[in-house]
């Protein structure tokens, strides 16, 4: 089963300061609950997740490169894994007046049972949490 989501949230800062956070390997696999630690090799970012499902007992380790850029406004990248794959893409439009819009896609297909499941249950939180994560960045770096 392929778990597929689509979410266009909106933002008060800039679309540079998107841009600066979202094309960032390292602050994307940040702002991701499961992601336990990561490592970064040339331009591969390795993500160390744990899953709470009973047929994953270990980190799984899952190779993260991007595919696409197209800055300052849309990067693409792929991850995979014994366990499961994900395609995440994520487009950022300016807003008239101030702030900006995100648009994210992600794609997850499972290769174990209850892998589809979590994320379907989970990828509003993690989408949520990406925003919180976005904003307080923002403010960070508008400083």
């Amino acid at each position: 089963m392929t778990v597929r989501v689509e979410r266009t949230f909106e933002l008060s800062v800039s679309p540079a300061d998107v841009w600066a956070f979202i094309s960032d390997p390292e602050k994307r696999a940040d702002a991701i609950s499961v992601v336990d630690s990561y490592t970064t090799s040339g331009d591969t970012t390795t993500w160390h997740v744990e899953l709470p499902i009973p047929v994953v007992r270990s980190t799984i380790d899952v190779e993260t490169r991007d595919v696409e850029v197209d800055p300052p406004t849309f990067v693409k990248f792929v991850g995979k894994s014994g366990i499961f794959n994900v395609t995440g893409e994520h487009e950022i439009n300016e807003v008239e007046g101030g702030g900006s819009t995100l648009t994210n896609r992600f794609v997850v297909d499972g290769k174990v049972p209850g892998v589809e499941q979590f994320f379907k249950r989970n990828l509003d939180d993690e989408l949520d949490r990406l925003q919180r994560k976005l904003e307080e960045d923002g403010k960070t770096g508008a400083d």
